[in-house]
Parts: C-alpha cells; structure tokens; sequence
C-alpha cells in the first residue's frame, strides 16, 4: 500500500510531463523513452520504495555507512551473496542497453559513468529511506557491470533495434 503513492506520483509526473514533451518528438521518442521510464520506476520499486511515506522517518533511524569492503559477503561466505551478485548484475543490464538508444553517441565510458553515478545515488539513498536498507560497494561494482553487459548487448543487437525504432517512427 505504501508503494502506491510512489507509483501514482510516478504516473502523474509521467502523464503531465514526459509523456507530453516525448510524444511531441516523435513515436519512436515516446517509445523508447518510456520504456526506460517504466524500467527506472522498477528499479526504484525494487531499491528504494516506499520513499514518499518515509519521508517523515529519515532521520528516526541511524545511518549505516556503506560498506567499502568489496566482495565481502563472498569472502566470508555471508548470505545469499551469489543471489545478490546476479539480481545486481540483471538490474543494470536495461540500463546499459537503453541509454545509448536515448542518448546516441554514448560511449563506454559514459555508460560506466551513468551506471556509476545510478547505482551511487541509490547505494547512498537506500539507507536514509529503511533500516532494513544498506549500501555495499559490491552493489556499486556489479550494478556497473551490468550496465557495460548491457551496452555490450545494445551493440549485438543494434541493427535489430534500429530496425524496430524505425518501424515505431514510421507507423
């Protein structure tokens, strides 16, 4: 229940915003960057939410410093952290894809950055928002991963999409 005001803000500033400006540059616009806008708000279900109802509690709880140990859990064993390893590596892996469909001339090294900086702010947002929360650099260096393997799979697959985005545009 908590979720769903995140979502309905989510829509709103969807409907009377992006959706607008987007529609306004074309289908194939629209499309692709709606598709990252529902994959970003997934991304914020599954790392941050709920954020507007615990708004009021951020500071009633103590802060964790991120662990800055990398592959800690591993090394010692520690939880499911072959689970957490892989769930990091999937989440990012859209990302890595779709930016340089949005963003034309999109290098390597700017999707490193741009997962870098995605993967920073929710690894720096995650425990102010929960308790039940913490931030990990392992997190940090497998959600960057996944956004090379995404950019990595943007490349094998380009000549499909570009296919498929000109087909949006021109229906």
């Amino acid at each position: 229940m908590k979720n769903t005001v995140d979502f309905i803000v989510l829509a709103i500033i969807y409907l009377f915003i992006f959706y607008r400006k987007w529609k306004a540059e074309g289908k194939d616009i629209l499309f692709i960057n709606t598709l990252m806008y529902i994959y970003l708000s997934f991304v914020l279900y599954f790392t941050l939410m709920p954020v507007i109802t615990s708004l009021p509690f951020v500071f009633n709880h103590s802060y964790v410093p991120m662990n800055l140990v990398p592959f800690i859990d591993v090394s010692y064993g520690r939880g499911d952290f072959i689970r957490q390893i892989v769930l990091n590596v999937i989440m990012t892996i859209p990302f890595g894809f779709l930016l340089p469909l949005i963003k034309s001339k999109t290098s390597l090294i700017k999707i490193m950055l741009y997962t870098f900086l995605l993967s920073l702010g929710i690894e720096i947002l995650q425990p102010l928002v929960s308790d039940f929360r913490s931030s990990d650099i392992t997190d940090l260096i497998t959600n960057v991963f996944g956004g090379v393997l995404g950019y990595i799979l943007y490349f094998l697959f380009r000549p499909l999409t570009a296919k498929i985005l000109c087909y949006i545009k021109n229906e």
